[in-house]
């Protein structure tokens, strides 16, 4: 602080210091920001001097966000104020125009938004100048701004308060409703520059810093510190418009198509909402209120004067003429101005459009008749010189084609002997070389062979030596070291092993056989096939080579007529020339009979030749339609052999699926030997240095030859070994025995019925989380999965009880989601079959995987923790064979619930079905009797809507007995899809084939009943039934054809693509021919329709598909595992509490909730 006196330093408080901080750095930022302007102008080149202006102005449009500051305020006042030049330029000029011309012209209002600009930069009652007040003011606040504004503007249309805000406030823009908050208003307007910061930046030794802040003068230095944002940018707009309304401005408005910034996507709210906001629409309203085409007379007379020549043409000024001219085109609504004519909105295209009429008239008359004449002189001009080129053209051919004909002759004859030398000098050559190469290698084989023999002779003697004195030896030794553990524990292997291997080999054998038929039938179709290609290539080689022998014929024939015919024109000539070179008459006579009969020769000769020629022509003949129908021979082949190609592809297919049963099942045998292996001998031995390693043969899995290695040390006493192997089996017996325990607990507990826990069965939850716990996915071998799939299968015995059958899809579709989502497979369980074979090719890599795989760790358990974490996550498991196997089951298991459900629900409305199709049958007589409604009728059209009520009644039980056990929608959906297939494939035979269902009271009847099942579709939702009512398009378009009036009126094209799409000509055919109406006496469609569809019938015979007119039930299952996986959430099995009988056991802790 400098008095006069002494200059006071008061230090400052943080909140002090941070707003000086926060000043400098403003102030900094808004220096280098007018450096950067500065430097970018000087760089472009801007002439001071100069008197013209050319700027681009891109600014934002206006703004309004969920939070709108100072930022938004500016940027809004902003554009009022642009708004509002537009407005002067574009509506006052235009009506200004009017005024100078003196048109007749109503007033056009516009929106003015002067009172908002008022509103905002009004001195002194303004906002900003109310900001700038409260700003100067250390002790106001963003709350004594908002109620000095509320105060000052309570009554103004273009301000209002919010109702649940007291520091907001909101303007009506020119463009829409904008609210502010006014919670940082005070604080961006402050722009404070400390002197001190000034001298100090100035004194920088940097020039750069000291020429953004350079000294202040006096006045300002002693002047006020506060500096208003808002009054700056005020005098900044202010300048703005100065400048642009002594220039000529141009509008280019910007349109956002989408708020989602990507292309091809146009949002119409949007773009209407921003061209009403920019004055677009209010531009264009003017406009066509007005007059927004002009010219001026002459340019006006200049372009559309041609339209009334006769005006041009007569003593009119230039007002007058064009008015006439407009006149005589019929325009009205048009005005004449002093110097320019006024026209409406459309009116000049127009007029353009009837310019560009007369000139394309006039233009096609000029190009007819300069086209005419060009073509007319070419084609006189082509004509002659066509002639004269013809001319020369056949006399060169003509001698060209005499010299060939006696060149060719001379180098037939020439090429004929040259080519017998060369032949049979190559022959002789030839046939010396093949006979001294034979020789030799003869010899080269015979000394082979002799030194083969000798060889292989020698090597059996000495094999037979070793191999003798080997298996001597080694029987010697292995006899002693095996008796005893052969005796031990061969019986109890071979029993295990035989029990298994019977029930595979049931499967095996019968997997073998197809197996071995289709191998057959694959091999019988690959020889038909190859055998037909072979028949159709020599057919086709028979057929090129008559081919190539008769044209050869036929050009030989040809080149014989030609010389004939040459020679005849000689002999003609020669005659000729004697006649006239004869002086006597009397000579005359001899040599005209020589020349006669030389000419009867040739013409006979010439005739011969003719015949001959016909003759070959009718061999031509002959043979071309013998190619014919060689060809239709081998088209008829060839589609066999396509058809025998697409059987061999289907068994194929086929044969790779067994091929893959088959490998499945050999893995399996493959697993139950390993473990036959890995039994607990082999784990009592293991433990120490004596092993013993059991061989057998990859195909059966009995012993080798008998034989049996040991090492030496197995010539210990036996009850050693028995006596260590049930020391080291007494724990994992115990384990055991734990382990079947909780086993039979767990399927003691799913016996019952154990019901849902939150719309999740309780039954599949407790049986993955306990297998998960016991690890029994990664077990090499187990039983629990064999016992689970019993309990299932004796569950569903009972196929009458759909509430069983339906807790235990339920269940079974869950297990099988949780198994799908965490099993996947590994090793040679999860590899293909060739794969699999390939692997377990040789016994000693079946036999060493054995060993290295232990089953010990199979019972072991997880922590109560670690086991809930690992459900949470469902992390993928390296799942082994019997895991897959069950996996296997369990989806058979799921396909064959739910096709017990699926047959239990048609067998239920089968009898049903029949009824309704039959009931108007009952009911006929009765309407036919009477012309009044009767209690009879009325009974038995109540009999059959009872009909119909009854199968919506079982709709709905199956529904809720579906939904009582939370069965997955997606299979319900399938349900209820192949359910409502059923009835219409059923409902529609029974339509084709009976004539009394095809009448008019019968589809009506049925249209009610269909009208039934609708109402029940959109009572169960989409949820449970989805797209099962479009299964019903056959019958429900075969109704509504037949109830349908005017049938006569209807033609095939109507009938086929508006009334029936789906119904094909031979079903449509059918209903047409078997209708009768019991009710109105109508006819059927009209005799041309019923022959338009059997010429249709006729053109489609061919085809074996088309011929049927009935419809076919679809009895597969229409899902996939995979299917089921997608359909399904995720499951939450945290949360689900056990039931009571194996809550209270302590070995199922691990299925209690977790505690938080």
């Amino acid at each position: 602080m400098v008095t006069r006196e002494e200059t006071i330093i008061k230090s400052l408080d943080p909140d002090a210091a941070t707003t000086n901080r926060d000043a400098l750095a403003k102030t900094i930022y808004s220096r280098m920001f007018d450096w950067i302007v500065e430097k970018i102008n000087n760089s472009i080149g801007q002439d001071p001097d100069s008197k013209n202006l050319i700027g681009v102005l891109d600014i934002y449009g206006f703004e309004s966000f969920k939070a709108n500051s100072f930022e938004q305020f500016c940027i809004n006042f902003t554009n009022e104020k642009l708004q509002q030049h537009f407005n002067q330029h574009v509506f006052k000029m235009e009506q200004e125009e009017y005024t100078k011309e003196e048109i007749n012209w109503s007033y056009i209002e516009f929106v003015d938004n002067q009172d908002v600009l008022d509103l905002i930069e009004k001195k002194p009652g303004g906002i900003i100048a109310l900001l700038d007040e409260a700003c100067m003011f250390p002790k106001s606040t963003h709350e004594t701004f908002t109620q000095k504004l509320y105060q000052t503007f309570n009554n103004h249309k273009r301000f209002s308060k919010p109702k649940l805000s007291r520091t907001d406030f909101t303007i009506v823009h020119y463009a829409g409703d904008v609210t502010y908050q006014a919670d940082l208003f005070l604080d961006k307007n402050k722009d404070y520059v400390v002197a001190e910061h000034q001298d100090l930046l100035n004194a920088s030794k940097c020039p750069f810093v000291a020429g953004l802040f350079p000294p202040l003068p006096e006045e300002s230095s002693k002047s006020s510190k506060f500096s208003s944002i808002g009054t700056r940018f005020k005098q900044q707009l202010q300048s703005l418009m100065e400048t642009l309304s002594s220039t000529e401005p141009h509008y280019i408005r910007c349109v956002k198509p989408n708020n989602i910034l990507k292309p091809a996507i146009f949002e119409n709210q949007n773009v209407i909402q921003q061209l009403r906001c920019g004055g677009v629409l209010e531009a264009i309203r003017i406009s066509c209120a007005g007059y927004p085409t002009r010219r001026t007379f002459d340019e006006f007379l200049d372009r559309f004067g041609l339209l009334a020549p006769e005006v041009l043409e007569g003593n009119y000024d230039e007002m007058t003429a064009c008015e006439k001219l407009l006149e005589k085109k019929g325009l009205k609504g048009f005005q004449i101005g002093k110097t320019k004519v006024f026209l409406r909105a459309g009116q000049m295209a127009e007029l353009d459009a009837r310019r560009a009429e007369v000139i394309s008239n006039a233009a096609k008359v000029i190009q007819r008749q300069i086209r005419t004449y060009i073509a007319r002189k070419e084609f006189v001009a082509l004509r002659k010189a066509a002639t004269h080129l013809q001319t020369l053209w056949r006399g060169k051919l003509a001698r060209k084609l005499y010299e060939e004909i006696k060149r060719e002759a001379a180098a037939i004859k020439i090429q004929k002997n040259v080519r017998g030398y060369h032949a049979r000098k190559t022959y002789t050559k030839l046939r010396l070389s093949a006979i001294v190469v034979q020789a030799a290698l003869r010899a080269m084989a015979a000394r082979n062979e002799f030194r083969f023999r000798k060889q292989t002779k020698a090597a059996i003697i000495i094999q037979a030596q070793w191999r003798g004195h080997r298996s001597y030896s080694y029987y010697k030794s292995m006899k002693r070291a095996g008796l005893s553990v052969q005796c031990a524990w061969r019986s109890k292997v071979a029993r295990k092993e035989l029990r298994k291997l019977k029930m595979a080999a049931r499967e095996t054998g019968a997997l073998k056989e197809a197996k071995d038929k289709l191998e057959k039938k694959v091999e019988e179709l690959t020889w038909r096939l190859q055998l037909e290609k072979r028949l159709r290539t020599d057919l086709e080689e028979a057929k090129a080579q008559d081919i190539a022998k008769l044209q050869l014929s036929l050009q030989a024939m040809q080149v014989q007529l030609d010389e004939a015919n040459a020679t005849l024109v000689k002999e003609r000539e020669a005659a000729r020339k004697a006649i006239e070179d004869a002086p006597p008459v009397i000579k005359e006579m001899p040599v005209v009979v020589v020349d006669t009969e030389k000419v009867d020769l040739l013409t006979n000769e010439n005739e011969e030749l003719k015949t001959l020629l016909k003759s070959q022509e009718k061999r031509a003949d002959e043979a071309e339609r013998k190619c014919a129908e060689v060809q239709e021979l081998s088209e008829e082949r060839l589609k066999k052999m396509e058809e025998a190609e697409s059987k061999i592809d289907q068994l194929q297919e086929s044969f790779q699926r067994l091929e893959e049963k088959l490998s499945n099942l050999e893995s399996e045998n493959q697993v139950l030997r390993q473990q036959a292996l890995v039994m607990s001998p082999t784990k009592g031995l293991s433990g120490r240095s004596k092993t013993a390693v059991i061989q057998r043969s990859p195909e059966n899995g009995h012993l080798l030859n008998g034989e049996i290695k040991a090492t030496a040390d197995l010539q210990s006493p036996v009850p050693a070994l028995k006596d260590a192997a049930e020391a080291e089996q007494r724990p994992q017996k115990a384990l055991n025995d734990r382990q079947q325990e909780n086993q039979d607990a767990l399927i003691k507990c799913i016996m019952q019925d154990i019901g849902f826990s939150g719309g999740r069965p309780v039954a599949a939850s407790i049986i993955y989380k306990s297998l998960f716990h016991w690890r029994s996915f990664e077990a090499e071998r187990t039983n629990v999965f064999d016992r689970i799939i019993q309990i299932i299968g004796s569950a569903i015995e009972t196929q009458e009880n759909n509430d069983v059958l339906a807790y235990w899809l339920s269940n079974t579709s869950t297990l099988l989601l949780l198994l799908q989502r965490t099993l996947k497979a590994s090793g040679a369980a999860g590899m293909t079959p060739q794969r699999r074979r390939s692997s377990s090719a040789t016994l000693f890599g079946r036999m060493a995987q054995g060993f290295r795989t232990s089953p010990s760790g199979t019972g072991l358990s997880f922590s109560n923790g670690g086991m809930i974490g690992g459900l949470d996550a469902l992390r993928q498991i390296e799942a082994k064979y019997p895991a897959l196997l069950f996996k296997q089951q369990l989806t058979a298991y799921v396909e064959k619930i739910y096709g017990m459900i699926r047959d239990n629900l048609k067998k239920e409305i089968s009898p049903l079905l029949g009824l309704c199709i039959q009931a108007p049958r009952t009911s006929r007589a009765s309407l036919v009797r009477g012309s009044a409604r009767s209690h009879a009728n009325a009974a038995a059209q109540q009999a059959l809507i009872g009909h119909w009520q009854s199968i919506v009644k079982s709709l709905s039980n199956f529904l809720k007995t579906l939904r009582a056990n939370y069965v997955p929608p997606f299979l319900v959906r399938k349900v209820y899809t192949q359910i409502f297939s059923f009835i219409n494939v059923q409902l529609f035979n029974s339509l084709l084939l009976r004539r009394e269902c095809c009448s008019f009271s019968n589809g009506e009847y049925v249209k009610a009943g269909l009208a039934e099942l609708e109402h029940w579709c959109y009572e169960a939702t989409e949820e449970y039934v989805g797209t099962a009512w479009d299964e019903l398009k056959h019958i429900r378009q075969a109704v509504g054809f037949l109830v349908i009036h005017q049938k006569p009126k209807k033609s095939l094209d109507e009938i086929t693509h508006d009334l029936c799409p789906v119904l094909s000509i031979q079903q449509l055919y059918r209903i047409s021919t078997m209708y009768w109406d019991d009710k109105y006496g109508t006819h059927s469609v009209a005799p041309d329709v019923i022959a338009s569809m059997r010429v249709l019938m006729t053109e489609d015979s061919n085809n074996a598909l088309s011929n049927s007119f009935l419809l076919d039930d679809d009895s597969s299952i229409p899902f996939s595992v995979d299917d089921i996986s997608k359909s399904m959430n995720q499951i939450d099995l945290s949360e689900i509490e056990p039931p009571p009988l194996i809550r209270q056991n302590s070995a199922f802790n691990f299925l209690l909730p977790r505690a938080e």
